[in-house]
């Protein structure tokens, strides 16, 4: 379930385009540093609430109860639907859509939980579902421990999960904070639906 905030609490308004089946970023060109916090900024709610590196709230998820068991929606910092994670029904293995929006329909990309038991690094493929071409990821790594990453086909990592540094003082944030670093070729959206994907499989 999302909850759409008054619009003028937020005060940061980003572009966010809507992703494409070629990976473009709609002109971003630089590395997107985040820090991912595992929370809802709601009281009783799980979810998500990420900020970028000037400490701007960029996306949040913000889940009640068992809702997000098949459905979680993430929206940028005013309460704004941007994409629809769905696990696909009937299907063997874990296995989930991405739409644009709430969009039920025409899903953007598939990320299908890996099985094989013989590359023990790998966790999910990441694929279009257009038919038109573009490209697949791969992602490898532990999710668990915050240390993953997701490769393109040229095995070039596109995206790096891993924990954030302690603070000067030594006091470490565990895995409910984590850095999601973001290269231009991938939308953070995109990305960021990604690790939510992850976050439910793992």
């Amino acid at each position: 379930m999302k909850v759409h905030p008054n619009a003028a609490a937020p005060a940061l308004e980003l572009p966010m385009p809507a992703i494409s089946c070629r990976g473009g970023v709609g002109g971003r060109q630089e590395v997107a540093v985040l820090t991912v916090w595992r929370k809802s900024l709601l009281f009783n709610c799980s979810g998500f609430t990420v900020f970028d590196a000037n400490g701007s709230l960029v996306f949040r998820v913000d889940n009640y109860g068992s809702d997000s068991k098949g459905e979680v929606v993430l929206m940028d910092a005013a309460g704004k639907p941007l994409l629809t994670i769905r696990r696909k029904k009937l299907s063997l293995g874990d296995h989930w859509l991405i739409h644009n929006g709430e969009e039920a329909v025409n899903p953007r990309f598939s990320v299908k939980k890996h099985v094989n038991l013989f590359n023990s690094k790998a966790l999910a493929h990441v694929a279009p579902c257009s038919g038109g071409g573009g490209v697949d990821y791969e992602v490898e790594g532990s999710y668990s421990q915050r240390c993953c990453a997701v490769y393109d086909e040229q095995r070039r990592p596109v995206v790096k999960v891993h924990r954030k540094e302690p603070t000067a003082s030594g006091v470490a944030f565990g895995t409910d904070v984590f850095r999601l670093v973001v290269q231009a070729e991938l939308d953070t959206s995109l990305a960021m639906a990604i690790v939510i994907v992850l976050d439910q499989m793992f």
